[in-house]
């Protein structure tokens, strides 16, 4: 399954409330997503690509293009 970065960003935009010009390689967070903010957008990733994310994916996966990669790696 080949996941499009921009498809996550738009997702990030919208859920996470974050500026439209965010790019591949910038950190969420560094751009303002909360931990609030966190939990919605990670329901809405897992139910969108269909994957659970661990525990611990914000540690692994802070910009748009390593979550791309992590939905990747979990998808069935």
């Amino acid at each position: 399954m080949a996941i499009e970065v921009e498809k996550v960003i738009e997702i990030i935009v919208t859920v996470g409330s974050l500026p439209a010009e965010i790019k591949p390689d910038d950190d969420i967070f560094d751009a303002g997503l909360t931990s609030i903010r966190a939990l919605p957008l990670l329901f809405e990733l897992e139910d969108r690509f269909k994957v659970a994310f661990p525990d611990d994916w914000f540690k692994v996966a802070r910009t748009p293009r390593a979550l791309s990669a992590l939905i990747e790696e979990l998808a069935p």
